[in-house]
């Protein structure tokens, strides 16, 4: 449990999660929406052409931001929705992604598609956060 509010459940009923949780339970707090993030820098530049390992760290690196910006941290992630072009990089996301998780890993969906908003483009991730107040 990361806060008094947020509870993260595995129900046995379901297959063993890797890297993320079937459920998460938040009662109260604040909620932050954060839009999908993907690897353009502050100045908009994009981060990582061709690269998808850069590019995913980019990625958790605008989310760290944005939390902070909130007034939270991956501790309060709930959620996350992750766009991918390419699912045969589905180790190198989990490796970048277990360095950014707190210490209960969010409920989370992961799906291919053919192109993100930009043709460099190969990862992008929205989120949810729940602060307590």
């Amino acid at each position: 449990m990361a806060s008094n509010n947020v509870e993260y459940l595995n129900p046995s009923t379901l297959s063993t999660p890797t890297g993320y949780t079937h459920l998460v339970q938040v009662r109260g707090g604040r909620t932050l929406y954060i839009a999908g993030q993907v690897s353009f820098d502050k100045s908009g530049n994009l981060v990582g052409k061709g690269d998808f390992a850069a590019q995913t760290t980019q990625v958790f690196e605008n989310l760290k931001s944005a939390l902070a910006a909130g007034g939270a941290t991956f501790d309060n992630v709930v959620k996350v929705t992750t766009f991918g072009t390419d699912m045969s990089q589905m180790q190198t996301l989990r490796s970048i992604r277990a360095k950014y998780y707190g210490k209960n890993a969010p409920a989370s969906t992961l799906v291919q598609i053919t192109r993100l908003a930009h043709e460099d483009l190969l990862i992008e991730i929205e989120a949810i956060a729940v602060v307590p107040e």
